[in-house]
Formats: C-alpha cells, structure tokens, sequence
C-alpha cells in the first residue's frame, strides 16, 4: 500500500501513528505545512514536503496536489481537516485514487451544506474516520427524506496516546500564586463559549464557604462576558489565569482534578487525554466523545453538560475524599493504557487501509 498523507501540522499523537505506520511496513509520504516538523518524525525517516493549503478551493494547492496524484504512486490520500479533504476531492476528480477522510468533532455537517458535499458526504471520499464514536453516530443519524448515510463508511478509530510521552515534572503551580498542597481543578483549552467555562466558573462559586478549592484556567482567555463571571465570582482571587503555555500536560499534572464541561460539539479532547495519562482524574460534560473516555466513578465523571450544580457536587465529592482521588488517579492512567493507546489507533489504520483497498 502507498499512502499519501496531506496534514497541517505535526502533532504527537499523529505523527506516532504515521510512525507506527512506517514501522508496520506501510509507504507512506506527508503532505505538510512549513512549521518546524516533529523530531521523531525525522528521525523515523518519514518522507515529508512542504504543502500549503490556504482554504477549501486553494487553486494553487489542487494543481499541485493533482500533479503528485496523476504520477500514479499512491493508493490512497488520507486527508485530515476540511481544507485537505475539499482540495483532495478537487485534485482527484477523474483519478483513481481513493480517499479517506478525518474528522474531529462533532456536528456541523449537513445534506444541505455545499461544503459537506465537497468532503465527507461526497461518494469519491471511501471512509470517514471518526475520532470519537459520537461522531459516528451523528453521521448515522442524519437523515433527509428518507435518505441516511451508509454505516461503513464511517469508521470510529480513537486518536491514542501512550503514558510514556507524559514523563516529564508537573509544573510548580505556585508560579500561578497557588499555595503548596492546595486542592486544584484544572482547564485547558481555547476560549469557546461552547467550551463551559463559565458553567465550571459558577460550579466553583457553588462550593461550600469553608471549601479552599483553586481553579486554574490554561489558554488565552479574552471574552468579556467571561473576564466579568471572573470579576464578579466570590472566589475571585482562588481564580488563576495561566494564559497560553506550551506545559499544559504538566499543569494538569499538578492539579488534583481537571474539568472540561463543554456544551456542545466536543470530539476526543486531547486536555483530557494528557490529564488522565498523568494520573489527573477527570471531569467531563455528556457531550461528544467526552463519556467515551471515563469509567463512570472510577476514573472521573461524565455529568450533564450545562449543570453547574451537579459538577460541583463531584469536585466536592473528591475535595473530601483523597483516597478516592488517588484511586480515581491510577484508573485513569489505566484507562489511557488500556484503551486509548497508540498501538491500537495503528493496528486499526492499517485493517481500515486494507479494507479500501480490498473494495475499489
């Protein structure tokens, strides 16, 4: 097999798998961006070039891409975001090449979307890879008078990692003004109102008086109706901002307990992943592929997105209970080990690689 791959950048979690790819003997080449590649990557000796695609009908990116195409040197593009799946079925039209597409979250799919035509409703693309088995199931569930999608076309394969990426020190959190040994819930991500900050912000006004919780907030926040629930929460000066770091495993190894109480949309959440790898119980929303990841009450909780009052209730629950969170600790990083490693993400690939190849 000769698989070609168009990306934007080299993340971990990704390129371990194009590693473990290469090394289960598969050909395989990397269309990417310029940013500075993954040393692994490098030194596992992965072919890579530089690829730019700047938008969904980048002229410039569908010729060139095409020219590789008509050499005839691969069996299947496997594209990995909108703009990479819209200019693959562009430059392949008329070619015999078969595409694979990924996709990483939830919704925003749909028969009436031209652009949905364009990448994963079209027939040129062969499967859809679905980070997340709630990705799967909205794909299935779509419907329009009476026409439903065909259910082996889309393809749950989890993005793994391994316990061995996350060796490193947790950060010392009294950079952040947080006290040693003090009880602290974690959040990473980007500033979304889908992303439940302001749900996790009033969870933690709920707490208890007597309650000595921190909560600390990875990533650039800026909306003003956030900066104002923060100004105006009771525990204000318990609320840390960190700002953008590129330590944010190690931060969520040094909390007690990481949160991520997204609303809507959410995938395979890699804040979670790398929380729980490094022993972090987690926190999670009912949304998405969030409850995919925990073991109801032995590695976290999934809760009913949108209440604050039931995700107070948990981070009270191990507040009191530090046996618990210690136990709640090591199942997560089993749960990481066991279900959502690396090798099983490749072992599935290859079967999926081989599969479209098998059916033209």
């Amino acid at each position: 097999m000769r698989i070609l791959i168009l990306t934007d950048i080299y993340n971990r979690p990704e390129t371990e798998t194009f590693i473990g790819l290469k090394k289960a003997g598969i050909d395989i080449e990397l269309l990417v961006r310029s940013e500075p590649p993954y040393p692994r990557a490098q030194e596992a000796g992965l072919t890579s070039k530089e690829f730019v695609v700047q938008g969904r009908f980048d002229f410039k990116a569908i010729l060139s891409l095409r020219k590789e195409l008509k050499e005839g040197k691969f069996d299947i593009l496997h594209v990995f975001n909108n703009r990479a799946a819209s200019v693959g079925f562009l430059a392949s039209i008329g070619l015999p090449i078969k595409i694979i597409a990924y996709r990483g979250i939830v919704g925003n799919v749909s028969f009436f979307s031209p652009n949905s035509w364009l990448t994963y409703l079209n027939p040129k693309v062969r499967r859809v890879v679905c980070v997340a088995e709630a990705i799967r199931t909205h794909f299935l569930q779509m419907r329009f008078l009476g026409l439903q999608l065909n259910p082996e076309k889309f393809v749950t394969i989890h993005k793994g990692h391994e316990l061995s990426w996350y060796q490193k020190q947790a950060t010392d959190l009294n950079q952040f003004g947080i006290p040693q040994g003090a009880f602290v819930v974690g959040f990473a991500g980007r500033d979304r109102p889908r992303k439940g900050i302001e749900v996790l912000i009033e969870a933690v006004n709920l707490l208890p008086r007597n309650v000595d919780v921190h909560l600390l907030l990875v990533g650039k926040m800026y909306r003003k109706k956030l900066m104002e629930k923060i100004a105006k929460s009771p525990r204000k000066d318990n609320i840390h901002l960190a700002g953008y770091r590129h330590d944010a495993p190690q931060i969520a190894a040094a909390c007690s307990i990481f949160a991520l109480p997204s609303l809507a949309r959410e995938g395979l959440p890699r804040a979670v992943i790398e929380a729980m790898a490094y022993g972090t119980p987690a926190l999670v929303s009912d949304t998405g592929g969030n409850p995919e990841l925990i073991k109801q009450g032995e590695c976290g909780y999934a809760l009913p997105a949108g209440d604050a009052e039931k995700l107070s209730e948990a981070i009270l629950e191990l507040y009191n209970n530090p046996v618990k969170l210690k136990k709640m600790g090591a199942a997560a990083q089993k749960q990481i080990d066991d279900n959502f490693n690396n090798r099983q993400t490749v072992e599935k690939t290859i079967a999926l690689y081989r599969k479209v190849m098998k059916n033209p």
